[in-house]
């Protein structure tokens, strides 16, 4: 049986000893509202009373409902600091200067508001001295399924060896908040938006597959599908240097 008691004991400890090796006084995390962001807000409290979480609504009425209410529930039940910035008017500012120079597709659309989020998190940290946790788990980034430069960008991730499955198994023995647990895991990129929905392959399906190698044929082609066109995000830069020691 999973000792998750053990598990939540080391990751503590590797928080307190990044922050402590970086000698940043705080932590600074994306308080999303989904179960990625709740799991590391309670990892990162529980290593440094000096964390904050920053629920940044974009655009997206889900933002600042569901989400927004998620992450303050889980802020109250586990006393994380917690500040709002609302991000809609950047974006719209930022879609109106880019009018002049492209006309911008659906999978740049969706991409503005994550990338926002991170200059917003990154801003805080360098005012504040704090390090920026990621919260990606392992399932996301096998299916390259985040933003480069977006929420695939941070300082730390206590998380990110976490399959979905077992990063809700981690919840529910933390007893976090059950709207959070209960709720479909999504990005909140636009209104009606899930992860799975979107993926075409349901979680379960891909932690099944990075466990065991195992999958049903039409699981294993989306998997392999988004696997093997996100492998940028997860490669070294290109760089000369790098290609013509090659």
């Amino acid at each position: 049986m999973r000792d998750y008691q053990k598990e939540f004991e080391n990751r503590v400890a590797f928080i307190r000893q990044t922050l402590a090796e970086s000698h940043a006084s705080g932590i600074v995390f994306g308080n999303s509202g989904g179960k990625d962001s709740a799991l590391v807000g309670i990892l990162c409290k529980a290593a440094c009373d000096n964390t904050v979480g920053i629920i940044m609504p974009c655009a997206s009425a889900r933002n600042f409902g569901m989400d927004a209410d998620d992450g303050n529930a889980l802020a109250e039940q586990f006393h994380i600091e917690t500040r709002t910035v609302d991000l809609t008017a950047v974006r719209e500012a930022e879609l109106s200067a880019l009018s002049v120079a492209t006309q911008v597709n659906q999978a740049a659309l969706v991409n503005i508001a994550p990338r926002l989020r991170m200059t917003t998190l990154y801003a805080i940290a360098a005012s504040e001295n704090r390090l920026v946790a990621g919260t990606g788990n392992r399932s996301e980034a096998y299916l390259g399924y985040f933003t480069k430069w977006g929420d695939g960008a941070h300082d730390f991730n206590p998380i990110s060896d976490l399959t979905v499955t077992e990063i809700f198994a981690f919840l529910e023995y933390l007893k976090a908040p059950r709207c959070i647990i209960d709720k479909a895991p999504s990005a909140g990129l636009f209104d009606g938006q899930t992860d799975e929905a979107e993926m075409g392959v349901t979680y379960q399906a891909v932690d099944r597959f990075l466990e065991t190698g195992e999958a049903d044929a039409k699981d294993l082609a989306v998997i392999r599908r988004f696997h093997l066109r996100s492998e940028h995000k997860r490669s070294p830069i290109a760089t000369y240097e790098r290609w013509h020691k090659s």
